[in-house]
């Protein structure tokens, strides 16, 4: 058992709300500060990609015992359906019988996990912006405006969760010493919807996260439990197909004519919510170390923004504090030492997934749509049944593991390897399940641990 201390946790998004559980389980008072309105007092339109939860984020909020809760607001995929122009809808299996990723929306999940903080004790102090921070003290300053009068507040420990953009985070940049990178994407998205049939029902299979793959950019949809399904079309800023060149309703009328001719109809005032619905941009941020003394520490997107095209953004930002309570078991009071071994031992494993989400943003836009990758996976799949004890797929490492992400990313360049080697044999396409072909991928494994 800690002894208590008084924490201020700067962010009530979804890491800022799971930490303020975590801290009152433990007896710790907890007082949650952001500069926004209470999201639950406020309608969530126009920029939220929908959230796939999966076993690292399941496994965090098992932790703290509000799984079943959270179960609750979430819809399991066990597919992507993929919507390729000139053919059929054709699935793709996530993983193996019973795995799947959960749509959850991110406003519905944020008010929730408000709710159950406060539940818990935590305090919550909405349209308070923190200006500064004094890291040696834990002190904390907030106030109406930078050239306002702050008040000031003393705690015994600040943790920042206030995003990319973190306030906690650019007092910290200040120190000597301090690595800070960040990288925008020339990708950017927008947030459509597509409604509910007048009976409530889904206008597309609800057990699928659905892709329209296009080269360059693509369009997404995942389902809500009110029957209607959150979109996300991402596009490039600047080119020759871009948000920069649809000006007009009647050019973002053609661009769905031409890209989107089996889903335009179904979409949700189209023209209107293309141009009222902000175009947002998406970001890599590391930063390297993530606490001082034992006095701070950054969580979630504050210490590692990603871009979005793995799903594990909060998966990873859970995965965060279910280590930090880990090390608080370890260690106990020990502060130094707990954020230590945090910042140590997750930092490889954020660099990773970092590094696998941009990949996979190819993969899902490009890859899925030609048939190189989709015998690519035929074969791996075939491979991982017959052999589970030697090949795992990295989506299945990622997703339905609790591994660490950068073992996972080792691993799955090693994949790539052997699989590169493998679709350059002859008439593959006729023997991609013959035993050659097996005894291939067993005798290149044989050189390195099974995978």
């Amino acid at each position: 058992m800690q002894k208590v201390k008084n924490i201020a946790v700067i962010g009530s998004g979804l890491v800022g709300s799971l930490l303020a559980i975590y801290l009152r389980k433990r007896g710790h008072t907890v007082t949650v500060f952001d500069r926004r309105q209470d999201v639950r007092t406020v309608e969530f339109s126009g920029r939220s990609i929908n959230l796939a939860m999966s076993n690292r984020g399941w496994n965090a909020l098992k932790k703290v015992g509000i799984e079943t809760e959270i179960r609750k607001l979430a819809l399991p995929l066990d597919k992507r359906a993929m919507h390729v122009t000139g053919k059929q809808v054709y699935f793709q299996k996530y993983g193996k019988e019973g795995e799947a990723i959960y749509s959850i929306s991110r406003g519905v999940l944020n008010r929730r996990m408000i709710d159950l903080a406060e539940e818990a004790g935590a305090v919550f102090k909405f349209e308070e912006k923190v200006w500064d921070i004094d890291l040696a003290e834990a002190k904390i300053y907030t106030g109406e405006s930078e050239k306002s009068e702050w008040k000031e507040y003393q705690y015994d420990v600040v943790f920042g969760a206030d995003g990319a953009f973190s306030r906690v985070r650019h007092k910290m940049q200040r120190q000597s010493r301090f690595n800070y990178s960040q990288n925008f994407i020339d990708v950017a998205y927008k947030e459509l919807t597509i409604p509910a049939n007048p009976d409530g029902t889904h206008k597309l299979d609800n057990a699928s996260f659905h892709i329209w793959p296009r080269g360059e950019f693509m369009l997404i949809a995942m389902p809500n439990l009110n029957g209607s399904f959150t979109c996300t079309l991402f596009l490039p800023f600047e080119g020759e197909v871009s948000f920069e060149n649809i000006t007009t309703e009647k050019k973002a009328e053609q661009f769905f004519t031409t890209y989107f001719p089996d889903i335009k109809d179904d979409i949700s005032n189209l023209t209107r919510d293309f141009f009222n619905h902000p175009t947002s941009a998406m970001v890599t941020m590391k930063c390297f170390p993530w606490t001082y003394e034992d006095k701070i520490a950054l969580v979630g997107d504050s210490a590692h923004a990603i871009v979005p095209f793995y799903g594990q953004g909060m998966n990873a930002g859970f995965e965060d504090i279910a280590v930090l309570d880990d090390l608080m078991d370890e260690y106990g009071d020990d502060w130094k030492t707990i954020f230590s071994e945090y910042q140590t031992s997750r930092k490889p494993n954020a660099d990773a997934i970092a590094e696998l989400s941009y990949r996979n943003f190819v993969e899902m836009s490009n890859k899925t749509a030609s048939s190189d990758f989709l015998l690519r996976k035929k074969i791996e799949n075939y491979f991982t049944e017959k052999f589970p004890d030697k090949w795992v797929p990295l989506y299945s490492r990622v997703t339905f593991s609790d591994k660490p992400y950068a073992e996972a990313l080792a691993i799955g360049d090693q994949q790539r390897k052997i699989m590169d080697e493998v679709m350059k044999l002859n008439e593959i396409e006729a023997k991609w399940n013959s035993k050659e072909v097996e005894d291939m991928i067993l005798d290149m494994l044989k050189n390195q641990r099974s995978i």
